[in-house]
């Protein structure tokens, strides 16, 4: 049997008209992860290919937020612009898991950092929510300023001058047997924080299994390279599980239609991440069809794509995604499939939905 394994990152952003949008914002909406042959260098998050950073875990960073009824929403809001009192990512609009994260106070204080010469790496807070793990990673260098990093040999972005980060948990990075860690990705905090940056770890089952099988804690070994330094930097960074408020179904749902069977086999939610496991299994004449789903809740909000994985046995489709969980519980979740016609498309149009596909999985209250 011909098996060929895909791998698979997807971002799809939906596009708004704030002309106020912040520059996070805008960069986030600007991502998308296809992990394709031939993704370019120039899109804004890099995805580690030498050695994969990515971990058996899911964390989101988070910080302290006011929920005190002493304080009006008018000074809550005006406290939360004062740097590190309220949480860098409950400004995030374009991934609203990370910015309930941020407004729940769904983060781990940690003080872990690493000094060389005049550099100081630092990671100050975690959020872990049994899918995806962030970190918020905080770089103080004498060549850096205002985001722009000098190599000594050319001046470049924070971001551009992260030349190899690997992330492993109990010894074993994403390529080893029996890792729990499928992929990761990076990005600038923008800049109102431009010499800090965001890093996402996507956590993988063994046979996609339940999450019940990722640890509520661990701890990760995060080794960073950077341009013009001859050391890397290496931290040992904990992570917590933030929260229990987890919904695990497995409703089994099947449709088929014009040659195409769409089977959605389990959905896992948290105030943070959704997780969906579907599969799509095609006939002769739509084998050359790449098709995933889009997620929508109650109110008809599409959930951010974050990334996922994919395995193609014959003509059928295999996929494991994360989406941003929207705030707020839904009642149900409408899971659409359509037909690829650009991997860094930021939307999906109505024309590329497949009609008679869609299926409904109601949420436990």
């Amino acid at each position: 049997m011909d098996q060929s394994k895909l791998d698979i990152e997807l971002k799809e952003y939906k596009r708004t008209k704030d002309t106020t949008m912040s520059p996070l914002v805008r960069a986030r909406l600007d991502e998308t992860y296809a992990a394709l042959p031939e993704m370019s260098r120039e899109r804004k998050v890099q995805r580690l290919r030498k050695a994969p950073y990515v971990a058996a875990a899911a964390v989101i960073l988070g910080a302290t937020v006011f929920t005190s009824g002493f304080i009006s929403p008018v000074m809550a809001q005006s406290i939360k612009q004062i740097p590190f009192v309220g949480s860098l990512f409950s400004f995030i609009e374009a991934d609203l898991g990370l910015r309930a994260a941020g407004e729940q106070g769904l983060s781990s204080k940690v003080n872990r950092s690493i000094s060389h010469q005049d550099m100081k790496l630092e990671v100050t807070e975690t959020v872990f929510d049994g899918t995806r793990a962030v970190y918020l990673l905080n770089v103080t260098a004498p060549n850096l300023k205002d985001g722009m990093f000098d190599t000594g040999a050319e001046v470049v972005k924070l971001s551009d001058a992260i030349e190899n980060v690997t992330f492993s948990i109990d010894g074993k990075g994403q390529d080893d047997p029996g890792s729990l860690v499928t992929g990761g990705f990076f990005y600038s905090a923008g800049e109102s924080h431009p010499n800090f940056l965001v890093f996402e770890e996507i956590l993988k089952t063994p046979d996609h299994n339940s999450t019940g099988k990722i640890p509520d804690s661990f701890h990760a070994e995060v080794v960073v390279k950077l341009a013009g330094i001859d050391e890397a930097f290496k931290l040992d960074i904990p992570f917590q599980k933030a929260t229990s408020n987890t919904i695990q179904l497995k409703p089994n749902a099947i449709q088929s239609n014009d040659g195409i069977s769409f089977e959605v086999s389990e959905v896992n939610v948290t105030p943070v991440t959704t997780r969906l496991l579907y599969s799509v299994k095609l006939d002769d004449e739509t084998s050359d069809k790449s098709i995933r789903a889009a997620l929508f809740d109650d109110q008809g909000r599409q959930l951010t794509s974050l990334h996922g994985e994919g395995e193609r046995t014959d003509n059928t489709l295999t996929f494991d995604s994360r989406y941003a969980s929207a705030q707020g519980q839904p009642k149900y979740f409408i899971i659409k499939p359509f037909v690829v016609k650009d991997h860094f498309a930021e939307t999906v149009t109505d024309d590329q939905f497949i009609k008679g596909l869609e299926i409904k999985v109601d949420l436990p209250e």
